[in-house]
């Protein structure tokens, strides 16, 4: 883990634009009629509509995404009554992470008042403003009274976070620990080290999950609380023991099931920890120093199930985990509150998600190859993608079935689809890609199985339905990684094609390839030395219809391929060249990019080719192609040897399709700015339309721009590379791609292939 210095905090905090949020406009504001719309006169008309129909301000402005995060900093962090101006670098943080993590919008509140009568009036002042309340960083016992007294005044949710987040985490993380022990939650005994706001709303979402209250020891700064001291406020009583024989957390511990901290660091001992019951629970969740080490913890007792708040740690209790999504959920179905019914959907959802297949990303993350439930991973980690589905899903439809939302979802699978786009993981068109390639799964062959990534994709593309996978390579050894990887092979067919038992194969293969290239000179014996070279043999397969399509490129050398493929599969006949293109989704539309892989410096003839192909190709994805042919110049305005032969290729391609939208040569920038370029060039034939495809002059230019797009992750997702013009579903991957980025691929030539079979040809290719 790096270590965090207060300089580099302070740097990171101070760099560039000081602080962590912004607010951007979502409307158009350019214009004159823009800014009349989204200001006088045209304001007045959705304020009218909310004036008659107060719920109507969730159709007409933001209340709908926007939480306020509310603290007096009276407990912030591990720092204590900082007050209210200092704890606005963690308000900012929390609405950063509402932010990446839920799609939500924040504004950072920080209230200048102690006093729980007057700090609950200002926020019932503001709260039209807002859609949900998350209240921060506030003391107790004052944060039960605020908490209460807002949920009783308002009608959208309230919640404070540091008491029912921690809670809802951690409720799911004991949940899945007692089952990975085999220990009854009625049964065993836990002792609650802390009785603060977390603790006790921890200890109570225990007991709603099944923990029973004569189980529960809990003790703060003065040792057990027991029934004999007369010291305690309301929330303490509830909790205090009727034992009279314990009063320190060394006598609380001894034979224990479950510890959890909600306290400070080191008052746990391992002495402690060894008296406690087989398979100890422990939850040890002060930070950032927990009340006994993972390190310490796990020498004491090899046996002990182990959380902390840290993220250096197996099962992190983060409340990252719950509160984003749970605020989504509640947003999306207009709810009046985050009650009950809604806290424990999020804890079974969590406590769910734990126990299913882990996806990709987060192994990658965390650069483990196979995290599966058990021991070392009962809760979910903070970036696993299904959280937002799953979490969100669970409490809306809590909200829904308990009463309290103004807004009903019927169709789940749809809204769970929805929010895979909000945060980027998915786009339209990928769920378009995928959902088609399920309906038609084909044969697809990945050449390179022995490498990780491509054998997790061919996995994961099974599991998904969209293709039979093919594993091309040694047998023993794709079975030997399966198995290290944690993945399941089952149904999944494997071909070492230079097993003695492929022979005859071979040996077919190279005569049907010596038959089609003896005019370059192709012999029998040169041909079948080819087949035991996997792109040879594979792309044979798919020649000959054995196979559908096939995926290269992860380490290949790209180069060799292009010469393989022309030789086994070919390019289409009315074309000379074949090219690549890239799809760059993005917050502004989806752009196509060619050619980005293959014709280093194209002539005008190839350029005219790559236009073709590009049109077909946008065709493919169900959109009109509107095409820029991009250069340094605009329209004439260079007459280098670039230029020209842009220029040359528009004429030529404006002659053969007269009513195609495609000029240029111009500038991207003009390519890409309807307004400037209708103002500029009106002649042009893309006037009034937005260019959603991308010619470039050469390959360097091309790459150059996808790649830097791809690097500096302008909240853009590329697709590609996709091969266009080759007679078959022959597709290659980027050299580095994620498992994500293959399985994408592999839908794209699932389809391909499916095309090609039912027109004759494929569109694509």
């Amino acid at each position: 883990m790096v270590k965090i210095t207060k300089e580099a905090a302070l740097e990171y905090h101070k760099s560039g634009r000081p602080g962590k949020i912004e607010v951007k406009p979502t409307k158009a504001y350019r214009t004159q009629t823009d800014l009349s719309l989204a200001y006088s006169p045209g304001v007045a008309y959705p304020c009218l509509e909310i004036q008659e129909n107060p719920d109507d301000a969730y159709q007409y402005t933001d209340k709908g995404n926007l939480v306020a995060v509310i603290s007096n900093g009276t407990a912030v962090l591990g720092l204590g009554d900082i007050g209210a101006e200092a704890g606005k670098p963690v308000m900012e943080g929390k609405g950063l992470l509402f932010k990446i993590y839920g799609g939500i919008d924040v504004f950072d509140i920080e209230v200048n008042e102690k006093d729980p009568e007057k700090f609950c009036e200002a926020v019932e002042r503001i709260a039209p403003t807002f859609g949900g309340i998350n209240l921060e960083d506030i003391k107790a016992p004052e944060c039960f009274y605020i908490e209460d007294r807002l949920k009783k005044t308002l009608d959208i949710p309230v919640m404070h976070d540091d008491q029912h987040g921690t809670a809802i985490i951690s409720a799911a993380g004991l949940k899945n620990a007692l089952e990975v022990i085999g220990k009854d939650i009625t049964q065993v005994q836990i002792v609650v080290n802390g009785a603060g706001a977390a603790a006790i709303s921890c200890t109570k979402l225990y007991m709603a999950i099944g923990a029973q209250k004569e189980n529960i020891v809990m003790l703060d700064s003065k040792g057990v609380i027991s029934a004999a001291r007369e010291d305690l406020n309301e929330q303490k009583r509830f909790f205090a023991t009727s034992r009279r024989d314990i009063s320190t957390l060394e006598e609380a511990v001894k034979g224990a099931d479950v510890f959890v901290g909600l306290s400070k660091g080191n008052v746990l001992t391992k002495d402690m920890v060894r008296s406690m019951a087989p398979n100890p629970v422990i939850f040890a969740l002060a930070n950032p120093v927990p009340e006994i080490s993972y390190e310490d913890a796990m020498d004491a007792r090899p046996d002990v199930l182990m959380s902390t708040g840290r993220t250096d740690y197996p099962n992190q209790i983060n409340n990252v985990i719950g509160f984003p999504y749970i605020f989504r959920g509640a947003l999306d179905v207009h709810a009046r509150a985050i009650n009950e019914e809604m806290k424990l959907a999020a804890v079974h959802a969590i406590a769910d998600l734990a126990k299913q297949p882990v996806p990709d990303v987060v192994n990658d993350v965390y650069k483990v190859n196979n995290l599966k439930f058990g021991r070392d991973y009962f809760i979910p980690k903070p970036v696993d993608p299904r959280l937002i589905s799953e979490v969100s899903a669970a409490v809306a439809k809590a909200a829904i079935d308990s009463g309290v939302a103004r807004k009903t979802i019927t169709d789940w699978d749809a809204y769970k689809k929805s929010l895979s786009l909000l945060l980027g993981q998915e786009t339209k068109l990928t769920q378009i890609l995928y959902d088609t390639a399920r309906k038609h799964p084909q044969r697809v062959v990945f050449a390179e199985a022995v490498h990780p990534t491509m054998l997790r994709a061919a996995v994961q593309a099974r599991s998904e339905g969209i293709c039979y996978p093919i594993l091309l390579g040694n047998d023993e050894v794709i079975m030997k990684m399966a198995k290290e990887l944690d993945l399941s092979l089952e149904g999944i067919e494997i071909v070492n094609l230079r097993h003695p038992s492929e022979q005859e194969r071979r040996e077919r293969y190279a005569r049907i390839l010596a038959e089609k290239r003896q005019r370059d000179g192709y012999t029998f014996q040169e041909a079948n030395d080819k087949m035991f070279e996997r792109n040879y043999f594979g792309m044979m397969m798919v020649e000959t219809g054995e196979a559908d399509a096939y995926i290269t490129g992860l380490y290949t050398k790209y180069s060799n391929t292009v010469k393989v493929v022309k030789e086994v599969i070919g390019i289409r006949p009315e074309f000379k060249h074949f090219g690549a293109m890239h799809i760059i989704n993005s917050p502004r539309g989806t752009i196509y990019i060619a050619d980005t892989l293959v014709n280093e410096n194209p002539d005008t003839d190839t350029l005219v080719d790559i236009a073709k192909l590009a049109s077909t190709a946008v065709r493919f994805f169900n959109e009109k192609p509107v095409i820029s042919m991009i250069s340094h110049s605009n329209f004439g305005s260079s007459q280098s040897d670039g230029a020209q032969k842009v220029r040359r290729a528009v004429e030529e391609m404006h002659r053969l399709y007269p009513d195609m939208a495609i000029d240029g040569e111009m500038q991207i920038g003009f390519a890409l700015d309807r307004e400037l370029r209708d103002q500029q060039y009106p002649f042009s034939r893309l006037f009034g339309k937005d260019v959603n495809t991308l010619v470039f002059p050469n390959l360097t230019s091309a790459r150059s721009s996808y790649k830097m797009l791809q690097v500096l992750g302008a909240d853009a997702e590329i697709i590609g590379p996709i091969q266009m013009g080759l007679n078959k579903a022959i597709h290659f991957v980027d050299f580095g791609a994620s498992v994500r980025d293959v399985v994408n691929i592999v839908a794209v030539a699932t389809i391909d292939a499916y095309v090609d079979k039912i027109v004759g040809r494929a569109i694509v290719h």
